[in-house]
């Protein structure tokens, strides 16, 4: 027997379940609701789908109204997908450009090549040393084992191949004579106000006859050339790189997740990796550091991980779980990466790739379970 409600498509069968068309009226319980939410995305059989997909599959046999709204809204602060689902929207953090120095070599970046062949003479890295206004460079050979206090001892030398440090001169100066688009002059010309003499070039180069105030004048006038190209430059590559960029900032006190990458030491032959973590935490934020960075209040375990990122690296916690996800046997490296190691070999099985047939084997990988494991 069924009776129809007052309500369009709204009936009642001999149960006295209430129904919406062919699907059940679930009660405005909170207790009931979040139990068919859990059911639906938190299981062995559902594996966390997205609400979409979720919403789409609960409404085949639920109803009760703003369900559309409960399921994103329960899958936005589930912990787990969080930490594991990647994000779909630009890069976070906004191009800060750095304050265009005042002066010659007031202000410098440094970088180092490393992982080249050890040469004769024992290098096998190259110190980069460039100034930030002129933009002049220095090559200098080294070795990944100096010290602070040696690193500020050394002078160029030269190389290539296994003698790499030996070209480094010509290098260097190879680099500072050619033309940089930011300050529009070659470094050299930016550094020493005329251009250097090359054997191409050899005739083109003269000696300016500039004397007393006019040398001061007239290389203030060259400095306040050099400090406008780069103001130019940066605001251009600010609006070039926002494009693909969007603010977003954090308040102190938030949690929010921190990215990382997993490592495996193998050649995949297809996609690989969704299921593996992408984030880990949440962290609280203690300080805010500029205007794209923040310090983070970091577990023990992350002691050799420099504590500030930028934002680009977080993602906001929208609920703080109950129990923080704990980080055993994932060894987070400083570079914010982590190695995923085989567990056990499943199955075998041959692929034909490219007219070959390649022996492919099911891996289980460590932090994840035999379900997840992948061909390989």
């Amino acid at each position: 027997m069924m009776r129809n409600c007052k309500a369009p498509h709204f009936w009642e069968d001999e149960q006295r379940t209430l129904w919406y068309k062919n699907r059940i009226c679930v009660p405005n319980v909170d207790s009931i609701r979040k139990l068919i939410l859990s059911e639906a995305h938190d299981t062995a059989y559902s594996i966390h789908p997205g609400s979409t997909k979720m919403y789409y599959d609960l409404k085949e046999r639920f109803w009760w109204y703003g369900m559309n709204r409960a399921v994103a809204e329960y899958v936005a602060i589930c912990d787990t997908c969080q930490r594991v689902k990647a994000e779909h929207q630009r890069p976070a953090g906004l191009l800060q450009p750095l304050k265009v120095p005042e002066w010659k070599w007031e202000e410098i970046t440094m970088d180092f090549i490393m992982g080249l062949p050890r040469t004769q003479k024992g290098y096998n890295s190259i110190w980069v040393v460039v100034d930030r206004l002129t933009k002049v460079a220095h090559f200098i050979p080294v070795n990944t084992t100096y010290s602070g206090a040696k690193l500020a001892e050394l002078y160029i030398s030269r190389i290539y191949g296994t003698s790499w440090d030996k070209c480094l001169p010509y290098a260097e100066f190879s680099y500072n004579n050619i033309y940089q688009a930011s300050l529009k002059k070659s470094p050299f010309e930016a550094l020493y106000g005329k251009r250097c003499r090359t054997p191409l070039f050899w005739n083109q180069t003269v000696e300016k006859q500039v004397f007393g105030p006019d040398i001061v004048q007239d290389a203030e006038q060259q400095l306040r050339n050099v400090q406008e190209n780069l103001r130019v430059a940066q605001s251009r590559q600010r609006s070039y790189a926002d494009v693909r960029r969007r603010d977003l900032s954090f308040k102190v006190d938030d949690h929010v997740y921190l990215k990382v990458s997993p490592m495996r030491g193998i050649r995949h032959f297809n996609m690989k990796g969704k299921l593996a973590p992408r984030y880990i935490g949440p962290f609280k934020i203690l300080e805010k550091k500029g205007e794209v960075a923040y310090r983070l209040e970091l577990p023990p375990s992350l002691s050799g991980v420099h504590d500030v990122f930028h934002v680009s690296q977080l993602k906001k916690c929208l609920r703080v779980p109950e129990e923080q996800t704990p980080l055993e046997g994932l060894e987070v490296q400083e570079d914010l990466t982590y190695t995923e190691h085989p567990v056990k070999i499943l199955d075998t099985s041959k692929r034909n790739i490219r007219n070959k047939k390649i022996k492919m084997c099911r891996v289980q990988w460590s932090h994840h379970t035999e379900a997840e494991a992948t061909w390989e």
